[in-house]
């Protein structure tokens, strides 16, 4: 079966096998900004690492010291010893349970809000060559994976490893040939524990990969599944559905197969050292040589040593889950294709709407190191458009038409030649300033979940309600909103699906007009509405191009015959311009495609 984009990813990340230090290095970042609360946290576990182990000696004081001798009074104060440490215990877990998941909570709010702005910086060519499945599983589960060890994983580490030391702190304080027999079996514990996570940390990749290919398989086929129902592929899409899931499966599968032979191996290795203690120990306390308090002890210390190890191991497989998702996250935010922005830009306020593209070269493909000629989709394009004239493009489909309103807006990058916008350079501009001053209206229309009016202001508070219908009014787009229940208020739902599609491409109108641009860009603006929509936008649009500079990428050659120049492309380059009437005179590739047209209404009309 053939791969697509959804069944492949050609950009996974193969890190090293064991812990990258320059990946948690940079995990710990996150945590920088509340370094206060991590070291308030980190004294608190420690105070809880200390008093866990302490709990066993005071048994050992109270039997050896007291029981033994009969002291009921001093016994008396070992046990309310005991539950002050206890309760102790407890409250300082609570404390530090709620503060490290704070702690974790603000540190992922602030990663995933600097993936998802990194994400909106981007250029269009990075959206062009990513699966939109894998950058929401980066925004969502990858940002997640890294909450437990953000969270609480960096502190109780910490708090293991000193609960560690206490605890062989009080062992050899006691006796310390126990306290080797004790720790005989951690060579072992920690050999198993290195094949485990050689292990895992291969597992963990592969299963973010998995989650990675079933979320962009899942949002193009549910995005598309008109096509799918409509070409009767329900079938087939499900059986490539089912091979991703089941390779999803059997990752799954393969992580709890390592860790069924983990956990098992440690509990089993614990026992052991539980048994040599209390053989050990046993036979000494036989002998005298050993109290009944110090056993007692022990057998607790036993049972609590190996306690943080496994908690420590648990940790680590958080740790690793962490690293292969910190990987795909940080490989994102490694990966800028930001339009670069001018150090010093040029401001500006208003504008005159004069736009020259001068020798403008383009491909969507990067350049070919060997020097190549590339594929270009543009070649040696110049042209201008005067402030206030409208500037109509036309030609075949891949002829190159949209690419120059792409290019203009700066969504892509020329590689040769120059687009000016009132005689400055639109890379001396911010991007923000000149994409505020020119209103794009789009053949594909995208509306978001929400209102109407919501759809049209995209939230921006500085337009008024006023304005709002003031731009639907002037198109005739009132007439339908005013018809629908809550009118400017209703809830359109995702993509606009409430909504027809001619009355969600006057909507796209409205939503550029409502910004008063002095540049007016149109592709394809009136191809989806019907003809009576279409003559209340070409009677808008005469009143609305007055003083405004408009650019028109148009099939039906009707809708611009009276525009103030008409450019002809062809296979990326300008072949033709000059008016309606210049352009049928001179009898070229603009006449044969008028005389196309008028032929087709004909039969369309018969």
């Amino acid at each position: 079966m053939a791969q697509t984009d959804t069944d492949r990813q050609p950009d996974e990340p193969q890190g090293p096998q064991g812990l990258d230090r320059h990946l948690l290095r940079r995990i710990i970042t996150y945590l920088m900004p509340y370094k206060g609360w991590v070291a308030l946290a980190f004294v608190l576990v420690m105070a809880a690492a200390f008093l866990g182990p302490l709990r066993p000696r005071l048994v050992q004081v109270a039997i050896d010291d007291y029981i033994v001798a009969g002291d009921l009074d001093g016994l008396r104060r070992m046990v309310l010893i005991l539950i002050a440490v206890l309760v102790g215990e407890g409250v300082l877990s609570f404390i530090n349970a709620y503060l490290t998941q704070w702690i974790g909570q603000q540190a992922i709010y602030d990663l995933r809000t600097r993936v998802y702005r990194h994400i909106q910086r981007q250029s269009l060519r990075f959206f062009d060559r990513t699966p939109i499945g894998r950058l929401i599983t980066r925004t969502t589960s990858d940002v997640e994976s890294l909450s437990d060890v953000l969270s609480a994983g960096v502190v109780t580490i910490l708090g293991d490893l000193f609960r560690i030391v206490f605890i062989a702190y009080f062992m050899f304080s006691l006796n310390w040939i126990l306290a080797l027999v004790t720790l005989a079996v951690v060579p072992l514990m920690l050999g198993i524990t290195m094949w485990f996570k050689q292990k895992v940390r291969v597992q963990y990749r592969e299963t973010r990969k998995q989650v990675a290919r079933l979320n962009s398989f899942m949002q193009e086929h549910v995005t598309g599944m008109t096509i799918v129902q409509a070409f009767n592929r329900e079938r087939e899409e499900m059986r490539r559905f089912r091979a991703i899931n089941d390779d999803h499966r059997a990752a799954q599968i393969k992580t709890i197969f390592y860790f069924a032979l983990f956990w098992p191996a440690v509990e089993i290795i614990s026992s052991v050292a539980l048994g040599l203690v209390i053989w050990i120990g046993g036979l000494r306390a036989m002998t005298g040589t050993l109290t009944l308090g110090v056993l007692i002890a022990f057998i607790q210390y036993a049972r609590q040593f190996f306690e943080p190890i496994r908690n420590l191991s648990d940790q680590y497989n958080t740790l690793q889950s962490a690293m292969a998702g910190a990987e795909r996250i940080f490989g994102l935010l490694d990966e800028d294709h930001a339009i670069e922005e001018a150090a010093a830009p040029v401001r500006i306020d208003r504008l005159r709407g004069a736009i020259e593209f001068r020798n403008v070269w383009f491909t969507y493909d990067d350049l070919p190191a060997d020097g190549s000629e590339p594929n270009w989709i543009l070649r040696d394009v110049s042209f201008k458009a005067e402030p206030g004239t409208s500037v109509a493009i036309v030609g075949a489909t891949g002829a190159g038409k949209t690419t120059i309103i792409n290019l203009l807006l700066r969504f892509y990058e020329i590689q040769r030649g120059q687009i000016l916008v009132d005689g400055i350079d639109i890379r001396q501009l911010r991007l923000a300033d000149l994409r505020r001053h020119i209103g794009l209206v789009l053949q594909d229309v995208f509306l978001f979940s929400g209102s109407v009016e919501d759809n049209i202001t995209l939230g921006d508070p500085s337009i008024t309600p006023e304005q709002v219908r003031a731009a639907a009014a002037s198109i005739g787009a009132d007439r339908f909103i005013q018809r629908l229940p809550a009118a400017y208020g209703q809830d359109v739902r995702e993509r606009g699906a409430s909504l027809s599609h001619g009355q969600r491409q006057m909507l796209s109108f409205v939503r550029a007009l409502v910004y008063d641009p002095e540049i007016l860009v149109l592709d394809e603006a009136t191809s989806s509405v019907d003809t009576e929509s279409e003559h209340l936008i070409q009677e808008a649009l005469e009143k609305l191009m007055q003083g405004r500079t408009s650019l028109i990428i148009a099939h039906r050659l009707s809708t611009i015959q009276h525009a103030d120049q008409i450019l002809v492309m062809h296979r990326g380059e300008l072949r033709e311009r000059g008016t309606h009437q210049q352009l049928l005179a001179l009898g070229g590739l603009y006449r044969k495609l008028y005389e196309l047209q008028y032929k087709e209404q004909e039969r369309t009309a018969a």
